[in-house]
């Protein structure tokens, strides 16, 4: 059958260019005036450079050229705009460098009048282009440049109080670029009579949340539970939680002891050599402004002779955790042989070993290690007592996410001559971080900085990890009730879901969120987030009020990804996570990289986690890998304790990490409850000491889950653990159901563990790789054993019947039945029990019935 060609083709008229949804539109301020347009406009209006004030309404996106919208009538030198009380109120003013580059911009406002005697002080007011508070309080100012032809957006606030009386208030805001003739935009707010109850949070096109970015929410230096004030109970002796700290002058330990147990086999030093030997210093003076609260503990020292002085300023935290500074001064040209700090463990102690280019295994008889990738810390100790060093003073301290091999601190690395020995010996394990040889001039000063946390870092909590159990699916948030039924109590809330779709962004959809969490509740669960600060969705309301901060929050980098950000962001940016929704509605997740380092997204984040503590009813976070430090944390841990005491943090990391996670996270470990160390592991390849340092917390006072390729569950139960369902790894749900279902028939929360890592414990095996663990309770108990060997092995047990309460001659040892775990089978004490390799058994101890 032939098809007709047409004889002609009508003409077609394009009435209008849609866009899919008002998310995707460039409409107004993106549509650019043509070339033509442009060039008549400066001409008709000459100037180093432009003015634009703009509505919150319209984010300036543009950041090399001027919308159209702009150029359709004169240069406005006036705002208007409307407020209410209690709002905090949010503008633009696009600075467009028309003719000339600028530099050193400055926003200078004035008060705001009513003509009655009411005003609003220019103090209320900011603008977060030039000035901020960081994550440590501390107030900065920016130096801003704008490039010639280039528009830059001043978002300015207004902090409009619940008293100010309504009426319309006048005022400027004038803008003072270096050496260039000042311009000002003449603002005029009416302050409507109706109060607006939460500032205007809950509203996010308000933009008044743009006031988080210089919040100060908890950083107080007040304890945070579980720790209480630390007491001082002599002279330079210290007591926190589970531990006692003494110091000498200098401020370095001389004694820790961790619940009862002493970890040092000496005093800490940081010894300085000269070609003369030792440096022998005065003794150390206390400076006056020695400050203390309940949570800190701030002191600073002087000691000095002919050659050098030494300023110290320490800090020691309720949790165990310090930091100390020694800043080194030469009063004449001086060649140092070497600055090292010499740190003693006692032998007892010293079982277990992290960092410093190794991963959690037995501590060596001796260990050298240079500054070759991220080694700036490591942990040594025992399941009784520890001590973890970071070497600080690089640019960035604290997890090495996203950034994976920084600098290291100048004054320890000393280009490459500094480096770490562990050598082991008849009384002590000593641990020496030393920098090598350099020369300091006259009046030259050199700080060495590092820090301390005295571990564990609370009692080890067994009742809650066999009670608190995990559900953890992305796509289906809420467990049945049979799955409720099983023990499951903690649900958390992965994001890419409805109730919480956009990552590291969960007020667009805080409503569903909250009928998410009053639901969990109403079934006796607790409800966590997924909410962290990697990657930020490319469905944050305030992204171009960000994108105007330059690359202080959103990381720079080549663009591409997503075909949104390709058209609208253009470029100066990373893509991270996408995810795309069935729902046209949720449409597509395509992250950014937010920058590591001190970012006011931190501050942003902390109020955004009370906002929702008090709005959606969530119970807690969950961590998936963070790029900022302890100080942080602890913020947030005093958020969560203060909205909702009890709240709970769990923190997920993988392997790819420094060697480590329980390394690099060990600073956090005061302020977590529950670990899932897992992504990346390869369990069937790690020795015990592996398992214990690394994946179970035990040493740290906290306990773990297992993640990748659904673990190893006859090992896990060695230290307590199982996976957390149902997540899927690997192509493998992790079902621990039928685990469980053991657990609460035998009472298991109830019980004592006792781990083969006790100097004394319970059951032994007298076979290095067959290991046992111990859950005891009155009249009776659980036994785990589990092979790392690559062969069956027959064990016969050594078990203390005292201890236990029981009678070996009437006493067996049963294993249940347990799916895909064991069959059942029962054992006599005297018995030989096959023990398969990567295998294990789970077996009760109990009368013979």
């Amino acid at each position: 059958m032939g098809s007709r060609v047409p004889t002609s083709i009508p003409l077609a008229e394009v009435i209008e260019i849609q866009s899919r949804t008002e998310f995707d539109s460039f409409f107004p301020m993106e549509i650019v005036p043509s070339r033509r347009e442009k060039e008549e406009y400066l001409r008709r209006h000459p100037a180093d450079y432009l003015l634009f004030p703009e509505d919150r309404a319209f984010p300036i996106r543009m950041r090399d050229g001027i919308p159209l919208k702009w150029i359709a009538a004169p240069p406005q030198r006036i705002f208007g705009g409307s407020a209410l009380r209690n709002e905090y109120d949010a503008l633009q003013i696009g600075l467009y460098a028309s003719q000339k580059a600028l530099s050193s911009v400055k926003v200078i406002f004035s008060d705001l009048k009513d003509g009655r005697g009411n005003s609003i002080s220019a103090q209320r007011m900011t603008c977060f282009n030039t000035h901020g508070i960081d994550p440590a309080g501390k107030a900065f100012e920016i130096d801003l440049n704008v490039s010639r032809g280039a528009v830059q957006p001043l978002w300015i606030g207004i902090d409009i109080g619940q008293g100010q009386p309504p009426g319309s208030y006048t005022g400027s805001v004038s803008i003072q670029p270096a050496r260039l003739e000042p311009q000002s935009v003449l603002l005029n707010i009416h302050v409507a009579d109706t109060v607006i109850a939460d500032r205007g949070d809950s509203q996010p096109w308000r933009h008044s949340r743009l006031r988080w970015l210089n919040s100060t929410a908890g950083l107080d230096s007040e304890a945070v539970a579980p720790y209480t004030p630390i007491r001082v109970t002599a002279e330079n002796r210290y007591s926190i939680l589970g531990r006692e700290i003494a110091t000498s002058n200098d401020g370095l330990p001389v004694s820790l002891r961790a619940w009862g147990n002493e970890i040092l086999a000496g005093p800490l030093h940081l010894l300085v050599e000269t070609e003369q030997g030792i440096e022998h210093l005065g003794e150390f003076r206390t400076e006056a402004h020695t400050v203390r609260s309940g949570g800190v503990f701030r002191s600073s020292a002087v000691a000095e002779n002919e050659k050098m002085s030494v300023e110290i300023a320490s800090a020691l935290e309720a949790d165990g955790y310090s930091r100390h500074r020694y800043s080194l001064r030469a009063k004449r040209d001086l060649h140092l042989v070497d600055v090292r700090l010499e740190l003693p463990f006692r032998r007892e102690i010293a079982a277990s070993m992290i960092g410093m280019g190794r991963m959690g295994n037995e501590v060596p008889d001796r260990l050298y290690a240079v500054w070759e990738g991220p080694h700036d810390s490591f942990w040594i100790g025992n399941a009784s007592g520890g001590l973890w060093c970071e070497l600080r003073g690089a640019s960035y301290s604290g997890p090495l996410l996203n950034l994976f091999s920084p600098s290291p601190p100048q004054s320890w690395w000393n280009d490459r001559k500094g480096g770490f020995l562990l050598r082991r010996d008849t009384t002590m394990v000593l641990a020496t971080v030393f920098s090598g040889s350099r020369t300091l001039e006259r009046g030259a000063t050199v700080d060495f900085e590092f820090a301390l946390l005295v571990t564990p870092v609370k009692n080890l909590d067994t009742r809650s990890q066999f009670r608190d159990r995990y559900y953890h699916d992305g796509g289906r948030p809420v467990p049945t009730d049979e799955e409720i039924r099983t023990g499951v109590r903690i649900v958390n809330l992965h994001h890419a879901n409805p109730a919480n779709p956009y990552i590291n962004y969960p007020f667009l959809a805080a409503e569903a969120l909250k009928a998410v969490a009053d639901s969990a509740h109403a079934r006796g669960l607790r409800l966590k987030i997924y909410y962290t600060v990697r990657e930020l969705t490319n469905h944050v309301t305030e992204i171009w009020a960000l994108r105007s901060l330059g690359h202080e929050i959103l990381a720079d980098g080549k663009g591409e990804g997503y075909p949104w950000l390709r058209e609208h962001l253009v470029s100066g940016y990373l893509p991270q996570w996408y995810q795309h929704f069935e729902d046209p509605v949720l449409g597509v997740d395509a992250s950014l990289l937010t920058a590591t380092g001190s970012s006011r997204w931190y501050n942003y984040y902390i109020e955004g986690l009370s906002w929702l503590m008090r709005n959606a009813g969530i119970d807690g976070l969950y961590l998936d890998d963070v790029a900022y430090d302890r100080d942080i944390l602890k913020r947030i841990r005093k958020i969560l304790e203060r909205a909702k005491p009890g709240s709970l943090i769990d923190l997920h990391s993988n392997t790819w990490f420094s060697h480590g996670p329980a390394n690099q996270y060990a600073e956090f470990f005061p302020y977590v409850d529950k670990l899932w160390f897992g992504e990346g592991f390869q369990y069937d390849r790690m020795p015990p000491d592996n398992w214990f340092v690394e994946v179970s917390g035990i040493p740290f006072g906290i306990m773990g889950e297992m993640l990748e390729g659904g673990g190893n569950a006859w090992q896990g139960m060695v230290y307590g653990m199982t996976v957390r369902y149902p997540w899927i790894t690997d192509g493998v749900t992790c079902d621990p159901r039928a685990l469980w279902k053991e657990w609460d028939r035998f009472g298991i929360t109830d019980a004592e563990m006792a781990g083969y890592w006790n100097p004394h414990p319970i059951v032994s095996t007298g076979t290095s790789g067959i290991l046992a663990t111990t859950f005891r309770k009155p009249g009776g108990a659980m036994l785990s054993l589990a092979s790392w060997a690559d062969t069956t092995v027959t064990v016969r047990l050594s078990i203390d019947w005292t201890r236990l309460g029981l009678d070996s001659t009437t006493t067996e040892l049963r294993a249940p039945a347990i799916a895909n775990f064991q069959p059942q089978r029962v054992f006599r004490p005297v018995d030989g029990i096959p023990v398969e390799p990567r295998k294990g058994w789970l077996l009760l101890i109990e009368p013979r019935k």
